[in-house]
């Protein structure tokens, strides 16, 4: 078998590289099986080296509303919200619910697993508390 015009992507640059000629092909109109392969093969190496993979669902929100242009309240009607809930969950007050979930990752074309994953909340309760992930937990205080 002789070499292959193309590879899994391995480096940063052949990622680039993959990229450019990707672009080039779709701006010349040429072969859809090779814009096809190189499409894929750029998808794998994005889901594979995203860091959505690693952020938290909040940070990476956050960062999809910049990229965007959005502002709280622009999130609020795409996610049919109120203010004050959407800054509640900007500010790691209340969670995502599945609903939420779903709208967001079908209004930025992202997979509910990058929402869909555990965070810590700042519950009010524990807002003077210095490390209140100690206090994240209740006790049950028995009767004497």
């Amino acid at each position: 078998m002789g070499n292959l015009k193309y590879t899994i992507i391995k480096t940063r640059e052949q990622y680039e590289a993959y990229c450019d000629l990707l672009e080039e092909l779709i701006i010349h109109n040429k072969s859809n099986d090779e814009i096809d392969l190189l499409t894929l093969l750029i998808e794998k190496w994005d889901t594979d080296h995203s860091l959505m993979n690693d952020a938290d669902p909040i940070v990476l929100l956050k960062s999809l509303m910049k990229e965007h242009g959005l502002r709280a309240k622009d999130l609020a009607q795409i996610l049919e919200l109120s203010k004050g809930t959407v800054s509640k969950i900007l500010n790691y007050q209340k969670g995502l619910s599945k609903d939420t979930i779903r709208k967001l990752s079908e209004y930025f074309k992202v997979s509910q697993e990058a929402f869909n994953r555990p965070y810590k909340l700042n519950h009010s309760i524990n807002r003077r508390v210095r490390d209140s992930s100690l206090m994240n937990t209740t006790k049950e205080i028995s009767a004497l």
